[in-house]
């Protein structure tokens, strides 16, 4: 089957406002990552922007201060490749059938 350039650039369209639509709503999107047992969580939407970090009172000494910054750092990390897999699971959704299957594209972190 052959696409005239028309048809072809109105696939392109709506494939644009798609794109823009899942955008929108990854920024609505959040997920959370705890770490140490729920001792430090992150939460974080779908365009990879920290939302809230929350600390367990009992994580926050002055005398262990390298277990407080290794649990934040642990915890945005997982947040991290959780918002990705959200937003990749998204536009994977948005974008079914608009394209072919081409090893390699990955549409989740188009305009981001």
């Amino acid at each position: 089957m052959s696409l005239n350039l028309q048809d072809m650039m109105a696939k392109v369209q709506e494939l644009q406002g798609r794109v823009s639509e899942v955008q929108a709503k990854l920024g609505e999107l959040e997920t959370t990552a705890e770490v140490g047992g729920g001792m430090v969580s992150v939460t974080m939407n779908g365009r990879q922007e920290v939302r809230k970090i929350t600390l367990e009172k009992s994580v926050v000494t002055p005398e262990d201060i390298e277990l407080l910054e290794d649990l934040i750092l642990s915890a945005v990390n997982k947040a991290i490749d959780q918002s990705k897999a959200m937003a990749q699971e998204e536009m994977g959704k948005a974008t079914s059938g608009m394209i072919p299957n081409i090893p390699g594209l990955n549409l989740g972190n188009m305009g981001m």
